[in-house]
Order: structure tokens, then sequence, then C-alpha cells
């Protein structure tokens, strides 16, 4: 009896020690927060060790980075931003660290007014209106000659209150701290927003002026010099803070700049050269960086103009993405490889495991960035079901694989019925095919412009997988609807011609991102062998069923027709 009772307490004691160890750990870099005082003030990390030393001094990172960075603490984050490609994209808005009321958000863009209106601003964000100068610009004689082109230079219809996304008062200026926290600290003392004598519009950071320029018929303009500043800002920003984003089926970042934009970093997982695997379906391939950078330049080639910016960067694993994280669920994955490679894999449903975490050379790793559209308590957005969705089973087909004259039922649909909706699939469906993307299970459109208003073409990383291979049945749509719009036909016979080539205006534009070559050349040709096929099926569609019922449209008429629809 007495060695039992013994046993119990010494069970009890080891309980306790446990318990308090856990709650030592938990609150050991609050305590050297307070013991370090207000040096804790600049959150920079040097963390100029090397990755062979990582394993020896990987606690005390943990214990400065907290304490640097707060990481007890909860920051506000921007509130004019969000992107998700989820079919509930337009229901939540996800954040870095939780999920803010949408009136709460409403009331920090109204208190970021207020501050502006009564002159509490004592820095301002500067334009960068500076191109990325990777090339000259004197190079890029092909590119230009094409948006110098009469097809590249039809007018919108006069815009009214009801077209803009945003009614702005250009004369108010952008006030960082309006919607910031209080618990947010300065990163050193230099002024980084100087006052200017420019215009109250010019004040707004680049990531803002492209949320203003959101219309009903296009997500930005040809020519607006904001697009290449802003995409100059998602490869030079300083990344302040890192989270995982919830949902999806992959590994996606969500990061904070310097400049409070924020951006969607999908990391590097296949290199330039390797194919999808035979054996793969479509719903468990891989996301590819390059791939979303690639079709936001097809998509401002075919000037569709409905993906969102995006670039590429080399990220440090290390500075950018470990030290500046709050997300403890992705700071735990962290690890060195015995290639002596900084690594981490995060949560999600597929490929976020040791076995297939994501490294650097040493501690670098490239990713596409994708700047954020607004946020959904501001601009919300409607996610659509896809009419030739496929299954996303193993053995079953969907039911326009079966039924030849499945785009009838589908053109008796709302919102299928009227207006431009369907030609606006039909474009979707020739970009997908152009970067053989099988995964196009959803599209989303901007509630505040009904049904007469374009698709937004997000979620691309699953194209260009394959350039050996031509997945014919994502052309379905277009063979069984044969539709088209006129802008849509002459354009695609204009990249078919050999001076305005579409895979050297790609191979051409590409030049102008920071990780080029984007694609390697079977890529490029493929393109040119998938706008053939395209072509061919719409010549078939005119022998068929006559021009007039094709091809839809007048050039001038086009956004007009959109614009009387909505009538």
């Amino acid at each position: 009896m007495i060695l039992f009772r013994k046993f119990r307490v010494l069970i009890l004691m080891v309980f306790l020690i446990a318990c308090t160890m856990h709650i030592m750990i938990d609150l050991l870099p609050k305590l050297e927060r307070r013991a370090a005082g207000p040096n804790t003030g600049n959150s920079a990390c040097s963390c100029s060790h090397r990755p062979s030393e990582e394993p020896q001094s990987w606690g005390k990172q943990r214990a400065r980075s907290g304490a640097e960075s707060g990481w007890p603490n909860k920051h506000t984050l921007r509130i004019l931003q969000d992107f998700s490609n989820e079919p509930s994209s337009n229901l939540t808005s996800h954040s870095l660290e939780k999920i803010t009321g949408a009136s709460d958000k409403i009331e920090a863009f109204k208190r970021l007014e207020h501050y502006a209106q009564n002159g509490d601003t004592k820095k301002h964000f500067i334009q960068d209106t500076n191109v990325i100068k990777n090339v000259p610009v004197k190079a890029f004689t092909r590119l230009s000659a094409l948006f110098e082109h009469p097809l590249y230079k039809t007018s919108l219809p006069p815009l009214t209150d009801e077209d803009t996304l945003f009614n702005v008062n250009t004369d108010i200026r952008f006030n960082p701290k309006a919607a910031e926290n209080q618990e947010w600290h300065n990163e050193g003392t230099e002024e980084e927003y100087p006052p200017t004598g420019e215009s109250s519009a010019d004040s707004y950071p680049n990531w803002l002026r492209f949320h203003i320029g959101i219309n009903r018929y296009e997500l930005y303009s040809r020519h607006n010099p904001v697009m290449d500043a802003l995409l100059k800002d998602l490869v030079s920003q300083r990344i302040t803070s890192v989270a995982m984003k919830s949902g999806g089926t992959q590994l996606k970042l969500i990061m904070t700049f310097q400049n409070y934009g924020q951006a969607l970093f999908k990391p590097m997982k296949q290199t330039r050269e390797q194919e999808t695997p035979p054996d793969f379906f479509y719903f468990s391939d891989f996301e590819r960086h390059n791939a979303e950078i690639a079709a936001f330049h097809l998509d401002r080639i075919l000037d569709f103009r409905r993906v969102p910016p995006v670039a590429g960067r080399l990220v440090n694993m290390t500075k950018e993405i470990r030290d500046v994280t709050r997300d403890k669920k992705l700071w735990r994955t962290f690890f060195v490889s015995p290639a002596n490679n900084i690594c981490f894999y995060g949560e999600c449903s597929y490929y976020c495991s040791t076995e297939h975490a994501l490294c650097g050379k040493p501690d670098q790793i490239e990713g596409s960035l994708a700047a954020f559209l607004p946020d959904l308590a501001l601009a919300k957005r409607k996610t659509w079901r896809n009419p030739w969705r496929r299954s996303y089973h193993k053995r079953k087909k969907a039911e326009w694989e079966v039924d030849p004259d499945y785009c009838e039922e589908v053109k008796q649909t709302p919102p299928y019925d009227s207006g431009s909706r369907l030609l606006d699939i039909m474009d979707m469906t020739i970009f997908d095919f152009l970067m053989g993307n099988m995964d196009r299970h959803h599209y989303e459109t901007f509630e505040k412009f009904g049904n007469e208003t374009f698709i937004i073409h997000l979620d691309n990383g699953r194209g260009f997988g394959k350039h050996s291979h031509d997945e014919l049945s994502i052309l379905v749509p277009l063979s069984q609807c044969c539709r088209v719009k006129k802008s849509t036909h002459l354009r695609l016979q204009l990249l078919a011609k050999e001076e305005y080539k579409l895979s050297a205006l790609m191979a051409e534009s590409l030049l102008k991102d920071r990780l080029t070559p984007v694609l390697i050349q079977p890529h490029l040709e493929a393109m040119d062998r998938r706008l053939r096929l395209v072509l061919n099926v719409l010549s078939d569609c005119i022998e068929k069923e006559g021009y007039a019922n094709v091809v839809e449209g007048n050039l001038d008429e086009e956004s007009a027709h959109t614009a009387a629809g909505r009538r």
C-alpha cells in the first residue's frame, strides 16, 4: 500500500513538472519582450547565422524573433484587401491572424477618411512610377507594336458611379495610421512617407490606386502606369508579416508589406523543366508559381485584363517568412534539411508534410506574389459554379462530358441566357486551354455590377503543367456552344500571325519579371500550337453554323452591349 501511494505521488509530481514547463515555454517570448522594454521597437531581424548554425541557435532565434516582432500581440491588418479563390470567398474575408467583423473593417475605413479630412497626416505615400528595368524598354518593340494595334485601342463607354467599384473623393489623403492598431510599433525613426506637395490622389499607395481603378469592364486599364509600379512594389516592398491562408488544398501564404499592401504568395514546388506526372489527376496536380506569373502576362496580351497583378520574387525564408510570422503553426514547421537548407511545409490538405517540404538554397526560395483584390467588407464578390466544372472524381464524369447538347441547356439558364456572361465563359475557356489549366471549378464577379460585368480569372496555378500534351476537353464549352466575341476572335487571329506571334510576345513580356525565364521554350511553343487548335474549332463552327451565328458583336458595340444589358 505504501509503495502504491508513493507511485501515485511520483506520477502527480511528474505531471505538475510537465505542466509547469509547458507554461514557461509559452510565456517565455512574453517575459523576454517585457525584459527587453523599449529596445524592441525595431523588428528588423539581422539573422546573419548560417544554415549550419541553425540547430544550435534555434531556441535563441525563437526568443529573439518573438521579442522583436511582438509575438504575443496581434495587430489589426489592412482592411481594404482580400484574395480568395475558395467557393465561399464571397462569405468570409481571411486575415493573417483572425477573421475580423465586417462592421469593424468598415468603421476602420471611415476612420481612415476622417483622419485624412482633418489633416492629421504627417506621412504620405509617394507614387512610385518607375518601371522594372531588367530589360531596356527599346527591346520590347514587338509588344509595344501589339498594344499600338487598333484592336488594342478600343474605348470603354463613359463610366458612371454605377460603373466604378469605389466612388472615392480624391481630395482625401491616405493616412496609413487610420486603420492601424495602437499596438503596431514604428519600425525605425526614419521618415518613410515624408509630406509632399503632390495631389491627394497621388499620395495613395499603388495597391489602393489599383483598387480604385476597378470598374464594370476591367480590373485595370490598358496603359495604366500604376500597374508597373504595383508590380515593382510586389518584388521590392519590405515584408512585415506572414501567415498561412486558411482553406485550399496546397500551402499559400498571405504577406503584408511595409506600405500596408498584401499579396498571396505561392512558393516554388517544381522546376521549370518538370511536367505534371502522367498518373496525376488534375485535382491533385501541383500549383506552380510560374504558372501564376505567366497567366497574368497571357491575360494582358489577350486584352482580357481579368487577372490581378502577379510578380515573381526571390524570398529569404529566414528573414522574410520565419522571423516575421506570427503564425505559430507555420513557424513550428521550419527545420534544417540534411543538405543544410532551410525548409518548411505549413498546413494544408495536400503536400504539407516533411516529405513534401519547401526547401531553399540555402534559405532563398522563388514564389509568385498576387496582389489582393479589395476586401470583401467593402467590395463583395459573388462566387459562381462553372457550368463546365469537372467532376473532381476518379471515375465519375460531369454531365457536359456525356451530353453533346449540354450547352443548349446552359443557354436557357440565367445569367447565361442574356448579356455577355456566356461569351465571357468562352473567353475563359480559351484562356485556360492556352495554359492547359483543367482546374476551373468556380469563378467570381463583383456583386455591385450584377450580372453585366467581367469574370475574374483567379487561381491559375495549375496551368502550364504539360507542354507535350494538349487537353482538348478544356475546349468542349467552345465546341459545344460555337460562340465567341468578335474582339476575341480578331485578336486570336492577330496573335497567330508571325509578326505578332503569341510565343514571342509572351517571351518578351515575361522578360520583365524578376524570375525570368518564367517559362521554358516548349511551353511557349505549346501556346502557338494550341492557338491554332482554337482557331480550327472556331473555323469548324463558322462553317457549320455561319459567321453571324458564331461571332457576336462589333468592336464598338461589345462594351455598349454590356452597358445596355444592365439598363
